[in-house]
């Protein structure tokens, strides 16, 4: 069974308009390589130059923000379902 990873319309031109892509289990970094294997360019906009997370990227799995779990070290498991947000500025 594979994780479930959610990609926002603002991503997709990475992914050829997929909406959304299956991946192995393991932790948030891995899925963010192999999302980088599958689609090149998608890891600069989930990570800085640095290797952690953009500000304005949001990683929730299964509605829980990777920010209070354990952020790229945060474990995923088959069925679980990982969404990627971008965050919204507005005034």
């Amino acid at each position: 069974m594979t994780v479930e990873v959610r990609i926002p319309t603002v991503f997709r031109k990475f992914t050829d308009g997929a909406s959304s892509v299956e991946l192995e289990p393991g932790t948030i970094a891995d899925l963010v390589e192999q999302l980088e294997r599958r689609y090149p360019g998608m890891k600069g906009q989930l990570l800085t130059e640095d290797g952690d997370l953009h500000r304005f990227v949001n990683v929730y799995v299964n509605d829980e923000d990777a920010r209070y779990l354990e952020k790229l070290d945060t474990k995923v498991s088959e069925g679980d379902i990982v969404s990627l947000l971008p965050s919204v500025a507005g005034g």
